[in-house]
């Protein structure tokens, strides 16, 4: 196999930049969480209209490129031909996007939303109901698919267009930096890259770590507490440490295609034996409402009434997808050689959204019918027990009982394996001098990254739990903010300097052929 070698100044430059953060958070939880809540609320009371702006902005974006004289750009040249089969490429996208999270926010989201709605609406109502099964598909739809997908447009162009052998996020700023992409200023950027990694990937290992141990103390009796969530983040750290060491091919396709052909049968098991006629006259009904309302929730902030559900919710979300979406172009533009730029937009803005709404229909609209039925007080569970006890509930108010358990937990730990894995196998990359398109970073480099975010997230849970990983999600989703900005100028100048000089190279073959 054909090794990169490391980037020492990003290599250890990022290490210490993540060693201050966590540091405070498992040295002194108390005046780090509180350090933490204090940027956080100042982020989301003072930022949240500037995160809704971008979103929408990324989506116009996005919208032009797909339908505009650029769309049919192919990665890598006219005569190039993709790495992997579309159904492996979109899988291995979709199942790095968004990981166990989604079958958790999947399945209890609505429930938030149901006891404390937008838009002044009275809690438990038929409207909040509605909104309730309509949110999440917006939270996890075209804005946060757009957000994802324009650094993998950047990326992959910097990449297989521009031939810039780097993938990472400082030469995708080189349109606009300069050389200076290639100083001090480009080390800083693929820096804080891997910082917002941490931050993001810690709050997905957080959500779905209580859920599977709840899962599990629910089958074997086991008590939940820390012993048992690091050993979940061991395992996981084993799990997605050998993938991300297997590679591409062997590893990290194989583990998408599973986690793909699993989740639909859990899904078709679910919509067969649930509440079907529900699920899917909700799922028609939320579409509806929310494609009617669309630029609304794009642009919601209650300032007047002072409601928090945006900065509680939308901002958070969009602060989320903005941690992890160089990582998701990274990987993408890794694995797009042969792809045009609508072929990628559409297949992570609309593929990834419908994804994720088939999973909210199924999963969600399940738990909304047993709360409205009286079959499970799903609410009232959340309150007082947390949300993996009230998603066990559901679970077990299914057919198949504990099979169906079992089956849901597999997916949901090889969801996050997928995720993982290529983030590991992401973030080796980044700290790597050069990557051909047929080299991969070094083996170690991959294991030693899939250790540091386990044992982050181990730390971390110990020292406060989930709410400083939120938080921290916030946080790192700043800088990286800005870098997204870069990165999006860099591209517009990309696409007019080489469109200027494919039109003057094709007018001088007219003249000397004339």
């Amino acid at each position: 196999m054909n090794i990169a070698k490391v980037d020492q100044r990003v290599f250890w430059g990022s290490l210490v930049v993540v060693g201050l953060l966590i540091a405070p958070l498992t040295l002194g939880p108390e005046k780090g969480v509180a350090l933490l809540n204090g940027l956080r609320d100042g982020i989301t009371e003072d930022l949240g209209w500037f995160y809704l702006w971008f979103a929408a902005a990324v989506f116009g974006l996005l919208a032009w490129l797909a339908l505009g004289r650029y769309a049919h750009v192919r990665f890598g040249g006219k005569s190039a031909r993709p790495e992997f089969s579309t159904v492996s490429w979109i899988a291995m996208i979709f199942t790095a996007g968004i990981g166990s999270s989604l079958m958790y926010w999947g399945m209890i989201e609505w429930a938030y939303y149901y006891t404390d709605p937008p838009f002044g609406l009275e809690p438990k109502s038929g409207p909040a109901g509605q909104w309730a099964a309509t949110y999440g598909l917006f939270h996890w739809g075209y804005s946060a698919w757009a957000i994802y997908c324009m650094p993998a447009v950047v990326i992959a162009y910097a990449f297989h267009q521009k031939g810039y052998r780097v993938l990472n996020l400082s030469r995708a700023c080189r349109g606009v930096l300069g050389s200076r992409a290639d100083g001090w200023l480009g080390k800083m950027i693929d820096m804080f890259f891997i910082f917002g990694m941490v931050g993001g990937v810690g709050t997905t290992l957080g959500l779905g770590t209580p859920m599977i141990a709840e899962g599990v103390s629910v089958l074997t009796g086991i008590p939940k507490g820390l012993g048992l969530n690091a050993s979940i983040i061991l395992l996981w750290t084993v799990l997605f440490g050998a993938s991300a060491y297997l590679g591409l091919q062997k590893g990290i396709k194989r583990l998408s295609d599973l986690n793909l052909y699993l989740g639909i049968a859990v899904g078709i098991f679910i919509l067969l034996f649930g509440p079907t006629l529900f699920i899917l006259d909700t799922f028609t009904n939320s579409i509806g409402l929310m494609t009617q309302n669309f630029l609304r929730m794009s642009f919601y902030m209650d300032s007047v009434g002072g409601a928090d559900f945006t900065r509680a919710w939308t901002v958070f979300y969009w602060a989320w997808w903005v941690a992890f979406a160089p990582f998701i172009g990274l990987f993408t533009a890794r694995i797009s050689r042969g792809r045009t730029i609508r072929e990628l937009i559409l297949a992570m803005v609309f593929a990834g959204s419908f994804g994720c709404w088939v999973a909210f229909a199924i999963f969600g609209n399940t738990g909304l019918f047993f709360e409205l039925k009286d079959v499970v007080s799903v609410t009232q569970i959340l309150n007082d027990s947390g949300a993996p006890a009230a998603m066990m509930a559901i679970l077990e108010a299914l057919p198949g009982g504990a099979l169906l358990l079992i089956a849901f937990l597999v997916l949901a730990m090889v969801f996050l394996v997928t995720t993982l894995d290529s983030a590991a196998y992401t973030m080796a990359s980044v700290a790597s001098r050069s990557m051909s398109e047929k080299q991969e970073p070094a083996r170690w480099l991959r294991i030693f990254f899939a250790l540091v975010l386990g044992g982050v997230s181990v730390g971390m849970m110990a020292g406060g739990g989930l709410e400083p990983m939120q938080n921290l999600t916030i946080i790192t989703s700043v800088p990286v903010l800005v870098i997204l900005i870069l990165m999006a100028f860099s591209l517009m100048k990309w696409l007019q300097e080489d469109e200027t000089i494919d039109t003057n190279q094709a007018r001088s073959r007219e003249q000397k052929s004339a």
